[in-house]
């Protein structure tokens, strides 16, 4: 009788323990999700970041092409003036 008594409290601190050891292994489980979960937020974020960055990059290149493009029209336009005025001259000249 004692002896059962005994084995049955035996086996419940066993089974107690094996419980507490299996919510252990389930609260490492947790934190390895959580920990997965903030890398993979972390990851998220830097694709975000590098996103914005090629984003502002490309924009940055579009503006100095309309910059560039901007200018050799200018430097185009102050050509086409000069040609205009020796153009003049010259028919001044002719006329005289």
């Amino acid at each position: 009788e004692r002896e059962t008594e005994r084995q049955r409290e035996e086996r419940e601190r066993d089974r107690e323990r094996e419980r507490e050891r299996e919510r252990e292994r389930e609260r490492e489980r947790e934190r390895e999700r959580e920990k997965e979960g903030q890398r993979d937020g972390e990851r998220e974020r830097k694709r975000e970041r590098e996103k914005k960055r090629e984003r502002e990059r490309e924009r940055e290149e579009m503006e100095r092409r309309r910059q560039r493009k901007k200018e050799r029209e200018c430097v185009t336009q102050r050509e086409r003036e000069r040609e205009r005025e020796r153009e003049r001259k010259r028919e001044k000249e002719r006329k005289r």
